[in-house]
């Protein structure tokens, strides 16, 4: 059963999308506080963290940041102002989704749903699983990520644009595209959102505008990978 961590200090919502989440096999752990939520991510190790942005102490933004620190784990955001450009700093931190207060249960359950879904093994990779490049390896079936030999930590989103684009080089992607393939961003941001997730996926593999390696800006279009085949042994 998945185990999803709340993060708000309204101890009632707690309780209510506890009972609420058993309904769908979903097993729900609260914490009211961003230090014992960040304690209870370290303990508990949970599938994924829903995060209010209100919270005591410290916002869910920076929560946000310290848990990208450490754990690539998905992130739902909660807000309560609905204002876009909360949203778009949640995206720029690493979270996968975000909802508006108030929300239906039934909403938040099916984007759990839908994040699980996406952090989850895609079916059979082709070959051994390994997507290989000069500098950059992708492992499919482990699902971990190598730039140089080392190990590349990437958020959910992030992982699943690279494997889009890595599994299909060359071939330019429309922001549309993107937005329907990823299935994740809310279609309210449109082509910003996309631009935000492409941006820190680059900044992690070290790219460049001017002289990409991997991700190429089609001026106009949208993206296109451009990672050059590996080398002879």
């Amino acid at each position: 059963m998945p185990r999803i961590l709340l993060i708000d200090d309204d101890e009632k919502l707690g309780e209510l999308l506890g009972a609420y989440f058993r309904r769908f096999d979903l097993e729900l752990i609260a914490a009211n506080h961003p230090a014992a939520g960040l304690e209870r991510l370290r303990r508990d190790h949970p599938d994924l963290v829903i995060l209010d942005v209100m919270l005591p102490d410290q916002d869910g933004f920076q929560v946000c940041r310290e848990i990208r620190r450490e754990s690539t784990v998905p992130v739902i955001m909660l807000t309560a102002r609905g204002d876009v450009t909360d949203r778009v700093v949640g995206l720029e931190l690493g979270a996968d989704d975000y909802m508006p207060k108030p929300f239906e249960p039934r909403e938040l359950v099916a984007r759990v749903q839908n994040v699980l879904r996406r952090s989850a093994p895609r079916g059979e990779p082709a070959h051994d699983g390994r997507l290989r490049f000069r500098g950059l390896e992708i492992d499919q079936e482990r699902r971990t990520v190598e730039l140089e030999g080392g190990p590349l930590e990437l958020t959910t989103m992030e992982y699943q644009l690279l494997v889009l684009f890595a599994s299909q080089p060359g071939r330019t992607f429309t922001r549309d595209e993107i937005l329907n393939e990823l299935r994740g961003i809310d279609a309210q941001l449109f082509s910003r959102s996309v631009d935000i997730l492409v941006s820190r996926l680059r900044q992690k593999l070290r790219d460049t505008t001017r002289q990409p390696r991997f991700i190429k800006t089609v001026w106009g279009t949208g993206y296109a990978f451009v990672g050059a085949e590996p080398g002879p042994p």
